[in-house]
């Protein structure tokens, strides 16, 4: 494997490809948008930066990594010639389905094709394609250069040599890839989901506030970050989206999401990403929790 291309240029793609191209791999970062490329190589370069401040690598190599990385706005041209294409799109099944459709009439019969699906069925994937044996789950944790686990998800008809294959890339990429079965959540947000749609639970029905959750977490389970700060972190669309996907496919009641969770997301109240959450991410207020009221 010399040549990957990453689908999307966003959170996920962008650490994505950083890790490959810091790793020697010559990659395609492949986005509709032009200004979200430039975004993603200015997030990669950002990171870094900072890499180099802590000495963790020296200049030479942030050079090299950017050089390594070539950007796209065809999806024809930014995979052709390429031995692995890993999809980073959003977590919508009918833009996957698209994306693999097309994949599978432009890459190479050789070609694997993964997805950093984080709840979305592999085998449902492969099926858009004529080549369900070479389909895979790369689910990498955010954020990539720093977390080691690559979720590595066999589908139904996911061959033998493809996961050995994947396995090896993920390995060289540093990383610690962990084998699981295609069912919905895999075994990250199967278990991880449930946990913090809890603690949503719990700030609906008035158990306690917002840090207080989190710092029971954080004091008394030596978890890093409390829950409700983790689920800003992901994404409170992200973690709406991968609870409905498990209570759909399970018809589990336990996996359905709070309706605070529901009302949130409906607000535009997504997280990091729109700037407040449980916590207000405002350059005045960065990561205080916001009142009770506002989360009734």
């Amino acid at each position: 494997m010399k040549r990957i291309a990453i689908i999307g240029a966003g959170t996920m793609g962008n650490g994505i490809a950083h890790v490959f191209a810091q790793n020697g791999y010559n990659v395609h970062l492949i986005d509709v948008s032009q200004k979200a490329l430039n975004k993603g190589l200015a997030t990669i370069s950002s990171n870094l930066d900072r890499m180099v401040a802590k000495e963790k690598i020296d200049k030479s190599l942030k050079s090299a990594t950017l050089d390594n990385i070539s950007i796209y706005t065809s999806l024809s041209e930014g995979v052709a010639d390429t031995d692995l294409v890993i999809e980073a799109a959003s977590e919508n099944l009918e833009v996957k389905l698209k994306i693999f459709e097309e994949l599978d009439d432009l890459c190479a019969e050789n070609t694997i094709l993964a997805t950093n699906t984080s709840s979305i069925s592999i085998t449902q994937i492969a099926a858009a394609t004529q080549r369900p044996d070479k389909v895979i789950g790369m689910h990498f944790m955010n954020p990539v250069p720093i977390m080691q686990l690559v979720e590595v998800i066999r589908g139904y008809s996911t061959s033998d040599e493809t996961t050995s294959t994947v396995m090896e890339v993920s390995q060289k990429l540093g990383k610690t890839p962990t084998e699981v079965n295609d069912y919905p959540g895999f075994v990250a947000n199967r278990i991880l989901m449930p946990m913090i749609n809890e603690a949503i639970e719990s700030l609906y029905h008035g158990v306690a506030g917002v840090s207080e959750i989190d710092t029971v977490m954080k004091l008394g389970m030596a978890h890093p970050m409390g829950p409700l700060q983790l689920a800003d972190f992901i994404g409170l669309d992200v973690c709406l989206s991968i609870l409905n996907v498990m209570y759909e496919g399970l018809k589990n009641p336990k996996y359905a999401p709070c309706p605070l969770l529901v009302n949130m997301v409906t607000a535009g109240k997504l997280g990091v990403k729109s700037g407040e959450g449980f916590y207000d991410y405002s350059e005045s207020k960065k990561a205080e929790k916001v009142s009770s009221r506002q989360l009734r």
